[in-house]
């Protein structure tokens, strides 16, 4: 078992935010519906906890329209497409036994009603818990509410999160999920669809140990080619996470867009005009959570799927930079063994080197076909083809405890993407003058390798 049950119950909801040592699991995709999955995740409970997640985001849990869960009816009937209600308690609380909080997918932009009301539409809630009128259905969706205070979700009505009635119900929603089902973190879908002020008041209601909204719009294009300046969308993302009262956390976006470009040979993408990284988390990586892809932007949906010859290099960029990294359900345990034993021996390092939100990142080389960086004073990576040598890494400070090294590879110079140090080279740049930490966290560029050896330098 994992941790103490005293860590699992926290409250304090910025205690999270505090630490920045969240490593999160997406735990399904957009067919996970079809496969019992409350019964199939409970299986993978003690392997989750094993690998290192701090925390598993789990499907809508309430009855929905449609099985994937984000059509939701009503909120607290939640026997699902994915599993009974007995099944959920099961799971949630195996997942407390093994310390993995469990994060709720909030669905709170729209809500389906049942019964016919203003203009005909099915704007009212008869019948169900939550049994609200017209009022409750902003009226730019065929409601009698007010205006949205954002963008609108398109072809099911829209709750108006203006009215003090519909607050009071969803508040008292979310405290159920936290302390009767046993969630504890919150994940916020379509967080532009409503002012992320009314984010701070639920948040301030329920009291997640840790939350995180989805604030997803269009990074900037010139026709087909991402623009290198992406600040005016990361700035729109900044000011959300703002409004929630500095209270959420969001997915970094910006970062996912650059980064599925860079790794195509334009890794110069990844060191903005300051020196520091292009996305959120160059800017405010105790809010940033990054992450490769989900289930909208990858999966059978691939709305804007990461390449995927290049999924690890991409992992290799997250689990060893700042924010607060999560890492999808399909590349964990869908594309096979050497994936998920690859992303485990990289959150290794981020634990073992203690990397966290706010560690301290310098980036030496921003090429298009070489990045490499030094994180924390304590891990040094390089992802891309391009040649470098390990000098850069070392500096005449500090007290570091272990090394990585490159160790037992079965590849082709070539599959190591033309690294021109090999290991013993690294090992005969210490001396007297530099007691230092180097860890080359992957060396995936092109081939399907990586292997890595921790050993302690210094007692």
């Amino acid at each position: 078992m994992q941790g103490s049950d005293a860590s699992y119950r926290r409250t304090d909801t910025g205690a999270v935010l505090r630490s920045g040592r969240e490593i999160l699991l997406q735990a399904f995709n957009w067919e996970s519906h079809k496969h019992n999955w409350w019964g199939n995740l409970e299986k993978k409970v003690a392997d989750i906890a094993k690998s290192g997640f701090t925390s598993a985001w789990l499907p809508p849990p309430a009855n929905s329209f449609a099985p994937e869960g984000y059509l939701p009816q009503n909120l607290y009937n939640i026997n699902s497409s994915y599993g009974s209600e007995q099944l959920l308690r099961a799971l949630l609380q195996k997942m407390k036994q093994y310390n993995v909080r469990a994060m709720a997918d909030i669905v709170i932009n729209h809500r389906v009603g049942t019964t016919q009301g203003h203009g005909g539409m099915y704007n009212r809630y008869d019948g169900i818990p939550l049994s609200w009128d017209e009022r409750a259905v902003t009226s730019c969706t065929g409601g009698l509410g007010n205006r949205s205070t954002g963008d609108n979700f398109n072809g099911v009505p829209n709750i108006d999160h203006t009215q003090q009635f519909v607050r009071k119900d969803i508040t008292a929603w979310l405290q159920w999920l936290r302390e009767s089902v046993g969630f504890q973190d919150f994940r916020f879908d379509f967080a532009r669809g409503y002012s992320p002020k009314y984010v701070k008041e639920y948040i301030e209601g329920a009291k997640p140990v840790f939350s995180v909204g989805e604030y997803w719009d269009s990074c900037n294009y010139n026709g087909h080619f991402l623009e290198y300046n992406q600040d005016s969308h990361r700035q729109r993302i900044v000011n959300w996470i703002d409004a929630t009262g500095q209270l959420s956390a969001a997915f970094d976006f910006t970062t996912k867009g650059i980064l599925q470009e860079a790794v195509k040979g334009q890794l110069w993408r990844l060191r903005d005009p300051q020196g520091k990284p292009p996305g959120v988390l160059g800017w405010w990586p105790s809010r940033a959570v990054t992450f490769i892809d989900n289930h909208d932007t990858g999966s059978t949906q691939a709305h804007w799927p990461f390449p995927s010859d290049h999924v690890m290099e991409g992992y290799a960029y997250i689990l060893t930079h700042p924010g607060m990294p999560a890492v999808f359900y399909d590349h964990f345990y869908d594309w096979g063994n050497s994936n998920h034993e690859q992303i485990v021996k990289l959150i290794d390092i981020r634990k073992h080197q203690d990397i966290h939100s706010r560690s301290s990142i310098k980036i030496f080389e921003a090429q298009p076909n070489l990045y490499s960086a030094m994180i924390g004073e304590k891990v040094c990576m390089k992802i891309g083809d391009g040649s470098c040598c390990p000098h850069f890494c070392y500096f005449p400070y500090g007290e570091a405890d272990y090394m990585a090294e490159i160790s037992n590879y079965q590849a082709t110079p070539t599959a190591l993407g033309g690294l021109v140090c090999k290991p013993a080279h690294w090992l005969g740049f210490l001396g007297s003058r530099f007691r230092a930490l180097m860890a080359i966290s992957c060396v995936r560029f092109r081939g399907p390798y990586l292997d890595h050896k921790i050993r302690k330098l210094w007692t």
